[in-house]
């Protein structure tokens, strides 16, 4: 990590920061499951593998990523899915079934399922 001398560091370096993230988001999808200690008693460990195993079944060039708890306790299994410039999106209470939807529709039609997302975050809302 840098060293900042002054406010003015820390804003340039955050100002880098969100570029470089800008740049790294506006070409890859990443798919996000939280799998917090209330995620995967509710069963994101199973959600988790079900989408390393579809993705890899397509043979896509996709990342997915565990974390720790995303802060929905009760709508877990939370899976968000995050693609270039377009709207962070959270899908909850999410099975190993609606996984195959999931990555068909939304990740390689585009098409969000409205009725199963629980939240949207504009990209230059995050960070």
């Amino acid at each position: 990590m840098p060293k900042f001398r002054s406010v003015n560091d820390l804003e340039q370096w955050r100002s880098q920061l969100q570029a470089d993230k800008r740049t790294h988001s506006s070409s890859r999808t990443t798919i996000v499951v939280g799998m917090g200690t209330c995620g995967i008693s509710a069963g994101a460990r199973a959600v988790h593998d079900a989408i390393v195993e579809e993705v890899q079944s397509r043979n896509m060039d996709v990342d997915v990523v565990a974390v720790g708890c995303i802060g929905m306790c009760a709508k877990e299994p939370l899976v968000d899915i995050r693609q270039g410039s377009e709207p962070r999106v959270t899908y909850g209470n999410v099975t190993p079934k609606m996984v195959p939807d999931i990555i068909q529709r939304h990740v390689v039609q585009g098409e969000v399922i409205d009725n199963w997302v629980i939240g949207r975050v504009e990209p230059e809302q995050e960070l």
